[in-house]
Protein backbone atom coordinates (compact mmCIF):
# COMPACT_ATOMS: atom_id res chain seq x y z
CA UNK A 1 0.00 0.00 0.00
CA UNK A 2 2.62 1.88 0.67
CA UNK A 3 4.56 1.51 -2.38
CA UNK A 4 1.18 2.29 -4.45
CA UNK A 5 1.24 5.68 -2.90
CA UNK A 6 4.33 6.63 -3.17
CA UNK A 7 4.45 5.64 -6.74
CA UNK A 8 0.80 7.16 -7.83
CA UNK A 9 2.61 10.78 -5.66
CA UNK A 10 5.77 10.23 -8.01
CA UNK A 11 3.80 9.68 -11.39
CA UNK A 12 1.64 13.13 -10.59
CA UNK A 13 4.94 15.10 -9.63
CA UNK A 14 6.26 13.86 -12.28
CA UNK A 15 3.41 14.71 -14.71
CA UNK A 16 2.95 17.95 -13.57
CA UNK A 17 7.11 18.95 -14.11
CA UNK A 18 6.51 17.68 -17.74
CA UNK A 19 3.73 19.57 -18.23
CA UNK A 20 5.70 22.93 -16.30
CA UNK A 21 8.18 22.45 -18.78
CA UNK A 22 5.76 22.44 -21.56
CA UNK A 23 4.46 26.03 -20.34
CA UNK A 24 8.19 27.49 -19.87
CA UNK A 25 7.94 27.32 -16.00
CA UNK A 26 11.78 26.36 -15.36
CA UNK A 27 11.66 27.42 -11.94
CA UNK A 28 8.63 25.37 -11.00
CA UNK A 29 9.63 22.52 -12.80
CA UNK A 30 12.81 21.90 -11.53
CA UNK A 31 11.35 21.97 -7.84
CA UNK A 32 8.28 19.49 -8.92
CA UNK A 33 11.57 17.49 -10.73
CA UNK A 34 13.39 17.39 -7.62
CA UNK A 35 10.11 16.16 -5.45
CA UNK A 36 9.76 13.55 -7.93
CA UNK A 37 13.30 12.27 -7.75
CA UNK A 38 13.15 12.44 -4.00
CA UNK A 39 9.76 10.17 -3.85
CA UNK A 40 11.30 8.06 -6.55
CA UNK A 41 14.27 7.57 -4.17
CA UNK A 42 12.31 6.77 -1.01
CA UNK A 43 10.28 4.34 -2.85
CA UNK A 44 13.61 2.52 -3.96
CA UNK A 45 15.31 2.27 -0.85
CA UNK A 46 11.72 1.29 0.70
CA UNK A 47 11.39 -1.42 -1.70
CA UNK A 48 14.75 -2.89 -1.40
CA UNK A 49 14.93 -3.49 2.40
CA UNK A 50 11.09 -4.08 2.38
CA UNK A 51 9.89 -6.35 -0.64
CA UNK A 52 10.94 -9.83 -1.46
CA UNK A 53 11.88 -9.50 -4.87
CA UNK A 54 11.13 -10.10 -8.50
CA UNK A 55 11.07 -13.94 -7.80
CA UNK A 56 8.13 -14.37 -5.28
CA UNK A 57 4.97 -14.42 -6.91
CA UNK A 58 2.79 -11.20 -6.96
CA UNK A 59 0.26 -12.60 -5.08
CA UNK A 60 2.26 -13.64 -2.14
CA UNK A 61 4.65 -10.62 -2.01
CA UNK A 62 4.45 -9.65 1.69
CA UNK A 63 6.95 -6.45 3.38
CA UNK A 64 9.46 -6.92 5.22
CA UNK A 65 7.40 -6.50 8.81
CA UNK A 66 10.63 -6.94 12.05
CA UNK A 67 9.34 -9.02 14.58
CA UNK A 68 8.07 -7.06 17.58
CA UNK A 69 9.71 -7.94 21.24
CA UNK A 70 6.31 -9.23 22.04
CA UNK A 71 6.61 -11.47 19.23
CA UNK A 72 9.79 -12.86 20.07
CA UNK A 73 8.97 -13.88 23.66
CA UNK A 74 6.23 -15.35 22.20
CA UNK A 75 8.05 -17.36 19.66
CA UNK A 76 10.53 -18.20 22.50
CA UNK A 77 7.55 -19.26 25.20
CA UNK A 78 6.60 -21.88 22.54
CA UNK A 79 9.86 -23.26 22.11
CA UNK A 80 10.64 -23.46 25.61
CA UNK A 81 12.17 -26.87 26.74
CA UNK A 82 13.02 -27.60 22.90
CA UNK A 83 17.65 -27.77 21.98
CA UNK A 84 18.81 -28.22 19.09
CA UNK A 85 19.24 -26.62 15.58
CA UNK A 86 16.03 -23.41 14.64
CA UNK A 87 15.61 -22.53 10.95
CA UNK A 88 14.22 -19.21 10.65
CA UNK A 89 12.63 -18.95 7.41
CA UNK A 90 12.03 -15.58 6.02
CA UNK A 91 14.37 -14.16 8.96
CA UNK A 92 14.68 -10.38 7.88
CA UNK A 93 16.81 -8.42 10.08
CA UNK A 94 17.53 -11.65 12.08
CA UNK A 95 15.91 -10.60 15.05
CA UNK A 96 14.60 -14.04 16.20
CA UNK A 97 17.82 -15.71 14.94
CA UNK A 98 19.95 -13.73 17.58
CA UNK A 99 17.72 -14.35 20.21
CA UNK A 100 17.86 -18.03 19.47
CA UNK A 101 21.65 -18.65 21.83
CA UNK A 102 19.95 -17.53 24.79
CA UNK A 103 17.48 -20.12 24.32
CA UNK A 104 19.92 -23.21 23.55
CA UNK A 105 19.66 -22.83 20.00
CA UNK A 106 21.48 -22.97 16.86
CA UNK A 107 19.94 -21.04 14.44
CA UNK A 108 20.02 -20.82 10.46
CA UNK A 109 18.12 -17.73 8.95
CA UNK A 110 16.94 -18.24 5.46
CA UNK A 111 16.13 -14.53 3.32
CA UNK A 112 15.89 -13.96 0.00
CA UNK A 113 16.29 -10.50 0.63
CA UNK A 114 19.79 -9.64 -0.09
CA UNK A 115 19.63 -6.15 1.76
CA UNK A 116 18.44 -7.67 4.67
CA UNK A 117 20.87 -10.23 4.33
CA UNK A 118 23.85 -8.04 4.34
CA UNK A 119 22.52 -6.48 7.56
CA UNK A 120 21.63 -9.91 9.36
CA UNK A 121 25.31 -10.55 8.43
CA UNK A 122 26.74 -7.41 9.55
CA UNK A 123 25.06 -7.17 12.77
CA UNK A 124 25.96 -11.13 13.70
CA UNK A 125 29.99 -9.70 12.77
CA UNK A 126 30.06 -6.65 14.72
CA UNK A 127 28.52 -8.36 17.24
CA UNK A 128 30.95 -11.33 17.25
CA UNK A 129 28.55 -14.11 17.01
CA UNK A 130 30.03 -17.61 16.23
CA UNK A 131 29.42 -18.96 12.01
CA UNK A 132 28.39 -22.29 14.71
CA UNK A 133 25.60 -20.32 17.10
CA UNK A 134 24.46 -18.16 14.11
CA UNK A 135 24.63 -17.99 10.09
CA UNK A 136 22.31 -16.41 7.35
CA UNK A 137 22.12 -17.86 3.67
CA UNK A 138 20.43 -16.43 0.77
CA UNK A 139 17.37 -19.00 -0.24
CA UNK A 140 14.21 -18.55 -1.81
CA UNK A 141 11.94 -20.97 -0.36
CA UNK A 142 8.94 -20.40 -2.35
CA UNK A 143 10.94 -21.95 -4.53
CA UNK A 144 11.07 -25.38 -2.20
CA UNK A 145 7.20 -26.28 -3.41
CA UNK A 146 4.24 -26.57 -0.91
CA UNK A 147 5.86 -25.62 2.29
CA UNK A 148 3.68 -27.50 4.30
CA UNK A 149 4.47 -30.43 2.48
CA UNK A 150 7.93 -30.03 1.71
CA UNK A 151 8.19 -29.80 5.76
CA UNK A 152 6.19 -32.88 6.22
CA UNK A 153 8.42 -34.90 4.14
CA UNK A 154 11.60 -33.65 6.04
CA UNK A 155 11.30 -32.71 9.58
CA UNK A 156 12.18 -35.69 12.13
CA UNK A 157 9.22 -36.90 14.14
CA UNK A 158 9.46 -34.15 16.79
CA UNK A 159 10.02 -31.13 15.42
CA UNK A 160 8.43 -28.57 15.94
CA UNK A 161 6.94 -25.21 13.63
CA UNK A 162 6.63 -22.08 14.78
CA UNK A 163 4.63 -19.68 12.55
CA UNK A 164 4.25 -15.81 12.97
CA UNK A 165 1.62 -13.86 11.81
CA UNK A 166 0.46 -16.19 8.82
CA UNK A 167 -0.73 -19.61 10.07
CA UNK A 168 -0.46 -22.76 7.98
CA UNK A 169 -3.78 -23.60 6.35
CA UNK A 170 -4.31 -27.09 6.89
CA UNK A 171 -2.11 -28.23 9.84
CA UNK A 172 -3.46 -28.52 13.26
CA UNK A 173 -2.00 -26.49 15.67
CA UNK A 174 -0.68 -27.60 19.50
CA UNK A 175 -0.94 -24.32 20.86
CA UNK A 176 -0.59 -20.29 20.45
CA UNK A 177 0.40 -17.22 22.32
CA UNK A 178 -0.23 -13.92 21.90
CA UNK A 179 -2.90 -12.01 19.43
CA UNK A 180 -3.09 -9.94 16.65
CA UNK A 181 0.04 -9.23 14.86
CA UNK A 182 2.44 -10.52 17.64
CA UNK A 183 0.15 -14.08 17.59
CA UNK A 184 2.52 -17.14 17.14
CA UNK A 185 1.37 -20.93 16.65
CA UNK A 186 3.31 -23.96 17.17
CA UNK A 187 2.70 -27.04 15.03
CA UNK A 188 4.19 -30.28 16.25
CA UNK A 189 5.54 -32.23 13.40
CA UNK A 190 3.92 -35.57 14.37
CA UNK A 191 0.81 -34.26 15.16
CA UNK A 192 0.55 -32.47 11.75
CA UNK A 193 1.23 -36.02 10.40
CA UNK A 194 -1.78 -37.94 12.13
CA UNK A 195 -4.28 -37.00 9.52
CA UNK A 196 -2.40 -38.02 6.31
CA UNK A 197 -1.73 -41.09 8.04
CA UNK A 198 -5.11 -41.53 8.82
CA UNK A 199 -6.21 -40.90 5.23
CA UNK A 200 -3.83 -43.27 3.79
CA UNK A 201 -5.02 -46.16 6.16
CA UNK A 202 -8.54 -45.42 4.85
CA UNK A 203 -7.81 -45.72 1.70
CA UNK A 204 -6.26 -49.21 1.99
CA UNK A 205 -9.96 -50.19 3.44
Amino acid sequence: MFALRCFTVWRTVLRSSLRSTAAGGSVISSVTLLIGSAFAGVYRLWAMFCMPGLRVPFRLKVPFLPSTKEQTLNVIKLLEGRKGHLADLGSGDGRLAFAAPSMGFQCTGFEINSMLLACSRSKAWWRGVPHTDIHFVKQDFWKMGVLEEKLLKKLPEDARVIVCRFPFPHWPHSCTAGSGLNQVWAYDVHTAREPSRTSSHQSYV
